[in-house]
Parts: C-alpha cells; sequence; structure tokens
C-alpha cells in the first residue's frame, strides 16, 4: 500500500507541474491585459512603463521563471483589475463556491443513488422507466435554461425564492456560512438543484447500470438460495461491488462542480469563484486566470488521489498491482 501511495504522488507532482506549463502558456497566448487596461488615448511611454511593471516585456520562459519562483514563495501575484493579491482574493470567494457545490453534491447523492439502487432493482417497473426519463433531462437540458425557468418560477412568478445572491451569513463551528441561516438557505437551494441536475442523473444512470449486472450475478443467485433478504444482498453485498465506480465517478464529479460552477453562478449572480473567472476573462487579468486554473488542476489532482486511496482500499487488486 505504501508503494502505491508513494507511485500516486510521484504521478501527482509530474501532472500538475505539466499542467502549469500548459495553462500559463496558453493564458499568456490569449490577448494583451494591457489593451483592456490602459486608456487608447494613453502616450506609448506611458503603455511601455506600465508593461515593464508587469513584466510583460519578458520573454514567456523568463515570465514562467519568475511566476515559478514567487509560487515557491508563496506568491501568485496581485491582480490587475482588483489591484490586490490574487491568493486572498481567489480565496475570499471560495467559501461561497464551497457552499453551493457542497450542498449540489448531497442532493444528487441523496437523491440519485437511491433511485438508481431502485430503478436497477425493478428494472421494468413504471418507475423505473419515470426515474430513467428524468435522469435524462439532467443530462440533455442545458445548464442555463433550467436555471432561467427556476428563477421565473420559483421568484418571479411565486415569490417563494429570491432570484440571486448569498443572502445573510452566520457561524457554525467558528466558519462564516450563509448555509447557518434560513435566509442563506433561501439563497443557495435554488442554485443548488439547478448544478446538481447534471450529476444526478449521472449518478441515477450509473447506480442502475452497476446494481442490473450485479443482480445477475452468481453470488446473488446463492445468497437468496441460501434465504437472505433482498434488502441484507442489495445493501451489504451489491452495494458494496457497485461502489467502486460510484466513488470513483463521485470524486471526478466533485472536482468538476467545483472547477465549472461558472455558469450557475453567473446565472443566479452567486459571488463565487466561477463568477470571478468569467470577470477575470472579460478584464484579462491574468494572474487571477492562472491562479484559478492551476488550482483547479492541483484541485483535480488531489481529488484523483484521494479517489485512487479509496478505490485501492475497496479493491486490493489495485494496490497490488501498483506496487509490483
Amino acid at each position: 500500500m505504501f508503494g502505491f501511495i508513494i507511485s500516486r504522488l510521484l504521478q501527482a507532482i509530474v501532472v500538475v507541474f505539466a499542467m502549469s506549463i500548459i495553462v500559463f502558456v496558453g493564458v499568456y497566448a490569449i490577448g494583451n491585459p494591457i489593451d483592456v487596461m490602459i486608456d487608447p488615448a494613453a502616450t506609448a511611454e506611458m503603455r511601455a512603463r506600465l508593461i515593464a511593471q508587469y513584466g510583460l516585456d519578458q520573454p514567456l520562459w523568463k515570465q514562467y521563471l519568475t511566476f515559478l519562483a514567487n509560487v515557491a514563495q508563496g506568491d501568485l501575484g496581485r491582480s490587475m483589475v482588483y489591484n490586490t493579491s490574487v491568493t486572498g482574493l481567489v480565496f475570499s470567494r471560495l467559501p461561497a463556491t464551497l457552499e453551493l457545490v457542497l450542498v449540489a453534491i448531497a442532493i444528487a447523492t441523496i437523491i440519485g443513488i437511491p433511485a438508481g439502487i431502485y430503478a436497477g432493482y425493478r428494472p421494468k417497473s413504471f418507475a423505473s422507466k419515470a426515474i430513467m426519463a428524468l435522469s435524462i433531462l439532467g443530462f440533455s437540458v442545458p445548464t442555463f435554461w433550467i436555471g432561467m425557468l427556476l428563477i421565473m418560477g420559483f421568484a418571479v412568478e411565486l415569490g417563494w425564492l429570491p432570484s440571486g445572491g448569498r443572502g445573510d451569513e452566520g457561524t457554525f463551528l467558528g466558519i462564516s456560512t450563509s448555509l447557518a441561516t434560513a435566509n442563506g438557505w433561501s439563497h443557495v437551494i435554488m442554485p443548488a438543484v439547478n448544478l446538481s441536475l447534471f450529476k444526478m442523473g449521472l449518478m441515477i444512470r450509473l447506480t442502475r447500470a452497476g446494481m442490473v449486472e450485479a443482480m445477475q450475478t452468481d453470488y446473488v443467485k446463492f445468497a437468496r438460495a441460501q434465504g437472505l433478504p433482498d434488502r441484507q444482498i442489495v445493501f451489504k453485498h451489491v452495494l458494496r461491488n457497485i461502489s467502486i465506480p460510484v466513488v470513483t465517478v463521485f470524486g471526478l464529479e466533485l472536482g468538476s462542480t467545483l472547477a465549472f460552477a461558472v455558469v450557475t453562478e453567473s446565472v443566479f449572480n452567486w459571488p463565487g469563484v466561477g463568477k470571478l473567472i468569467i470577470d477575470s476573462i472579460l478584464t484579462l487579468d491574468r494572474p487571477v486566470m492562472v491562479t484559478y486554473l492551476i488550482l483547479v488542476v492541483i484541485l483535480f489532482v488531489i481529488i484523483n488521489f484521494t479517489v485512487d486511496i479509496v478505490y485501492a482500499r475497496l479493491d486490493p487488486r489495485v494496490r497490488l498491482g501498483g506496487t509490483k
């Protein structure tokens, strides 16, 4: 197991380093932020001074080495637009995104896995077919369109929920969060449902496919022949065997939801990291864009590393193969 962990850790370091190069080159190739920041009527001298101030007159490889040296010291640079530390700016928006993502993933898991289990346990029933039809909607309907329908229905027509914003914050275990207040929950529930629909559909279909396959295996037939009740067979034996792909997808979807909640945050004016990156792209705020993308890469690497460890604990064949 120790050799398996070391192997995955080395792979993670290589991936982060390689992706930092790709991200840096990609972001610095999309345009010159000076064109957005400076007044078109500014003189050439003012323009040159601003370019030199941000180090944009240096070769790309030298800018990258400077960036790595600053990162090694914990400095990810300053925002060109907000004129503040990028690290502080991103982490000030991160709690709002985490709240939204955790509620969305909780909704997708609490509804999706039991619904998938039932759909796989009774695949020919009307309820199972209805569940699968609803899961298709989660895949096929655009997120922004569902978001606008939710706003029109629950905010404009019924007036039950606010159309946007984060709401009031409270304190829970010393942490400031909008989930500690009723007003905060009223703000988060609609965007969280919107964000959870795709993940819910994925959880339903994945769990159902695993259930249908597992219920036809010999160990289930033997368990039934021994007189074990179906509830015990499903929750003690089948669910454990189908948990490996579910855990893998859950980890990846957690990362993707956190990284790509951009559309939902924009539709509901949610003050999270996704909204920040959209604003940064529009203004070509390079330090914020680079920091966000690299943090996303690190997030995915950490999640994949954690999933690998959990996977190895669930299936010993994985860690045995990883140590050879």
